[in-house]
């Protein structure tokens, strides 16, 4: 099967209800389960893995859920399921949450509100290894966050220069064609960026580079 294929995780009936009707009308998507909580879609992915179902290309994740909240589901999915992105649903007030999600491994975040072109805009990021950030959200988020140790001091040249496009929001390809090297390279280039700031996803490297001023929050 062909496009991305998605798995809603919202302890409301209705969110999921809409995010499904609306997401099931995209063009190359498609929606292969939905849980309540973060126990129920845990168990869910396992479920599929046991069977040999396809895993979900994107999660996209509730955050307060009772059981299990978003937090330490998205923790266990990435771990148990390295391929699977997760893409956090958020109202603007869930910044110390969205925080803990993106240090568990969550790919990035959408806010609740947002209009459905946006959150396929987001899944579409998450599926192709992009950073899709909301401005007012990532302002609030850069702000929490704490520096490394090292600091941006820690990287080379290059590797600067990889961080900036990653919290442009581009893909490994992207990187690769506008520095003119490999994308087994940029690959590289972008595990050691996480890999010395000590930072679990792009979305993290994203919001450390808008802090420090590398370059400046999404319009």
């Amino acid at each position: 099967m062909s496009g991305i294929g998605l798995v809603l995780v919202d302890d409301h009936a209705v969110v999921r209800r809409g995010v499904q009707a609306y997401l099931t009308a995209v063009p190359g998507m498609r929606v292969l389960g939905e849980a309540a909580d973060g126990q129920e879609a845990v168990e869910l992915l396992a479920r599929r893995a046991a069977t040999g179902e396809p895993l979900p290309d994107v999660v996209l994740m509730d955050l307060q859920m009772p059981r299990v909240d978003g937090v330490a589901a998205t923790a266990a999915i990435t771990r148990a399921h390295p391929s699977v992105r997760v893409v956090v649903l958020t109202s603007f007030g869930e910044a110390e949450r969205v925080h803990a999600a993106l240090a568990a491994g969550a790919a990035g975040y959408v806010l609740k509100d947002a209009d459905p072109a946006e959150v396929a805009t987001a899944v579409r990021a998450a599926a192709a290894g992009e950073v899709h950030l909301d401005a007012a959200v990532a302002r609030q988020l850069a702000r929490r966050m704490a520096a490394p140790r090292a600091g941006l001091s820690a990287l080379t040249d290059r590797e600067r220069e990889v961080l900036a496009l990653v919290a442009r929001g581009h893909s490994n390809r992207e990187i690769a064609d506008r520095l003119a090297i490999s994308e087994r390279t940029a690959r590289t280039h972008v595990s050691n960026v996480l890999g010395k700031l000590q930072l679990a996803s792009r979305t993290q490297a994203a919001l450390l580079a808008i802090k420090e001023g590398l370059v400046p929050p999404p319009g």
